[in-house]
């Protein structure tokens, strides 16, 4: 086997055009990781931010790009008894998905479900961890419970319209333009048109003035003070990126008055063992949905390796309809 691979390097931080292929040693195997073949890699923005230098990966983690991937696992540390080589898995990373092979904790890795594809299976990793710690995890979505999605047409957001809607939730869901809330309505979820529509009394509307149970915000900014608006007594707001900025000004009286939480959390610094609790909660509540065929992700675009800047380009331009992939030759 060679003990050489291909990944793509950041010399510097900058734009897409930073990006180059290059050659290193293969990732060390723990005694209870597993390396794997990557034959794909999900693109997300975290990656964007690492290679503008506004996301330093944390000291222990890979500096080369990527969060998660697909493949099959090539080589096995000595304490896994779990996993095989050959096994088809799909496994969130500490960086280092843009390469050839990636070493990573066997517990976080999960099968890739019956009739997917790699593609399709690297698509899961991040958005599902995402979606299942923050909406069903820490804002607790319970049965019966509405919820509301800003971003709907995105990578996570799609996700999150998908496992509300098979497990039985009413779901709304912002989006900007008539082509992207045709695609949130195709995932079964009731679609705003922020460009067009405020959500705060779309919501209201909606609801008798209820307003929805948990909402999912990856916007941040002045979002936060209208998600307090469109919240139910009781409410729970999940906030997981802060794309329209990272100062709100909210009305405390109100955060009070409905008994509201407000929380937040990145996925990237919890510990191994949270991710792996996070993994073994996904196999059993989700990863049937996926292999009875009831939901699959939503590919909006698929990159050769070498072409990891036009991928960023597309995810930058904000065009995309749910997830950006690489491909590994």
């Amino acid at each position: 086997m060679t003990q050489t691979m291909r990944h793509i390097a950041v010399d510097h931080p900058g734009g897409p055009e930073v990006m180059h292929l290059a050659e290193s040693p293969l990732p060390s195997v723990g005694e209870r990781d597993v390396r794997i073949r990557v034959q794909a890699a999900g693109v997300n923005r975290a990656d964007l931010m690492q290679r503008a230098g506004k996301y330093p990966p944390p000291p222990d983690a890979s500096p080369i790009l990527g969060l998660e991937v697909a493949g099959e696992i090539a080589e096995v540390g000595a304490a896994v008894a779990e996993w095989r080589v050959g096994d088809a898995v799909c496994s969130l990373t500490h960086g280092g998905g843009y390469a050839e092979y990636v070493a990573v904790p066997a517990a976080h890795c999960l099968p890739v479900p019956k009739t997917f594809s790699m593609v399709e299976a690297a698509a899961l990793p991040e958005a599902a961890m995402t979606v299942w710690s923050n909406v069903f995890e820490a804002a607790r979505l319970a049965p019966g419970e509405s919820l509301l999605v800003h971003g709907g047409a995105s990578g996570v957001g799609s996700c999150a319209v998908q496992y509300g809607v098979a497990l039985g939730h009413r779901v709304y869901a912002t989006a900007g333009g008539e082509t992207k809330c045709a695609a949130v309505r195709q995932l079964g979820a009731e679609a705003i048109d922020y460009r067009a529509e405020d959500f705060v009394n779309v919501v209201l509307a909606a609801t008798a003035q209820r307003g929805v149970d948990v909402i999912l915000d990856m916007v941040g900014g002045d979002y936060i003070g209208r998600d307090l608006q469109a919240l139910a007594m009781d409410g729970r707001i999940s906030l997981i990126a802060t794309q329209g900025g990272r100062q709100a000004e909210i009305d405390l009286a109100l955060l009070m008055r409905k008994r509201a939480v407000l929380t937040g959390s990145h996925l990237r610094p919890r510990t191994l063992e949270q991710k792996a609790a996070i993994v073994a909660a996904l196999r059993e509540k989700i990863w049937p949905l996926y292999d009875n065929g009831q939901i699959r992700p939503v590919i909006h675009a698929v990159f050769p390796l070498y072409d990891a800047a036009g991928a960023h380009r597309e995810l930058q331009a904000g065009r995309h309809i749910g997830k950006l992939i690489l491909t590994v030759d």
